[in-house]
């Protein structure tokens, strides 16, 4: 009998487990969870103790820059990169981005008399000088770029981070190789040929007071040939400029037509001439004795209104998204970060970025307010050459 009871028993089990099995038949036999890593936030048990991955300190910066909305950019670059460039940052980060061109002795001024509440939060291209020289004064705000690892020397920035590079411009000499035919004169090939009573009335260079590459100009006959002789060359080079114009491309632009038979500029706003406006009448002239260079340069206006969006300005300004847009737009200089393509246009027509005299910054940096009111004292002042408009 206790017989007959175990085998029902096991038999009753026997079915009552088949019929359990029964429910589920249409699943995968396989029900383990996804390893750990693949689990969602929602599926990892409450008290995991795997860390939290670290943030993204560029994905937070372009949050940051987007909840403020907007961008105003004081460019001293020419207007179709600086145009370009903005257009291209507002696309990438959905920021509004306006701009004004003004030459860098025109926003030096302007953020002077601003004084800690600029109408601009970032001021892009131009030469270091007047970068410096605002710097100096406590109106820009110094920022440890991530993207300024990529600069290719420490030349390119400003050791306190107060401003970074972009590019680099070689200074020289551009004439109209007609116009020189037609007077029978030869094309000077050094600063000291430019002292020749053969070129009297011939010569365009930008105004001191207005345009970093005057500046420069300064800065390197000083550095060439000392403080007093290279005060007194600017005053003998004086006797045979014609027109001294507000914006430092403004003699390049004029030697084409043949306006201006002999510009002082940088050769890349020649190569602009040549290659964008057709003007192969436009020779470029290497100074044999040596050249100095710009660094065009980006910065933050201390006071800027959108903070966070300058920052991520001065990331986008260092790379190629943006440098890599200037010989689209007609902006021949060497770029001055490993990672971006250089333009093919300045090797194509001889410049080499190497190829230039020492320059010293500091020197430019602590100086040129003093240099600029002397060189203009000994020139008497200025008169209607000295182009403002």
């Amino acid at each position: 009998m206790k017989k007959f009871l175990s085998l029902l028993l096991v038999l009753l089990m026997a079915l009552s487990l088949a019929a359990c099995g029964g429910k589920d038949d249409n699943k995968p036999a396989d029900q383990t969870p996804p390893p750990a890593d693949n689990q969602t936030d929602s599926q990892k048990p409450a008290d995991s103790n795997e860390p939290a991955a670290p943030a993204d300190p560029m994905a937070e910066l372009v949050a940051a820059a987007q909840a403020e909305g907007e961008l105003v950019v004081y460019g001293s670059c020419e207007e179709e990169y600086l145009s370009a460039a903005c257009e291209h940052f507002q696309e990438l980060y959905g920021i509004k981005t306006t701009y004004q061109r003004l030459s860098t002795g025109e926003v030096q001024a302007k953020i002077e008399e601003e004084n800690g509440n600029p109408s601009a939060d970032v001021w892009f291209g131009g030469t270091t000088d007047p970068y410096n020289v605002v710097a100096a004064e406590g109106l820009l705000e110094a920022y440890d770029a991530a993207n300024a690892s990529h600069l290719l020397d420490a030349q390119y920035r400003d050791a306190d981070g107060y401003w970074y590079g972009i590019y680099k411009g070689i200074l020289g000499f551009m004439v109209n190789k007609d116009e020189l035919a037609r007077m029978n004169l030869e094309a000077p090939q050094d600063w000291q040929d430019l002292l020749k009573e053969e070129y009297k009335d011939l010569i365009w260079l930008s105004n001191y007071n207005t345009a970093g590459t005057a500046k420069l100009v300064i800065n390197t006959m000083i550095q060439k040939y000392g403080h007093d002789e290279g005060i007194q060359y600017l005053v003998d080079l004086d006797k045979n400029i014609e027109v001294y114009t507000k914006s430092g491309s403004g003699p390049s632009k004029n030697v084409g037509t043949g306006e201006c038979v002999v510009g002082i500029g940088f050769l890349h706003d020649g190569i602009t001439q040549i290659v964008d406006n057709g003007y192969e009448n436009i020779e470029l002239v290497i100074p044999s004795s040596g050249t100095s260079f710009e660094v065009g340069a980006t910065a933050i206006f201390k006071g800027a209104a959108h903070p966070n969006a300058a920052k991520l300005w001065i990331e986008y300004a260092l790379s190629p998204e943006c440098v890599e847009l200037a010989d689209d737009y007609g902006s021949y200089q060497f770029l001055v970060i490993d990672n971006a393509q250089q333009p093919s246009q300045a090797a194509d027509f001889g410049l080499d970025p190497n190829n230039v005299m020492k320059y010293d910054f500091e020197d430019a940096k602590n100086n040129i307010t003093t240099y600029i009111e002397e060189v203009m004292s000994a020139l008497g002042g200025g008169d209607d050459r000295f182009q403002t408009e």
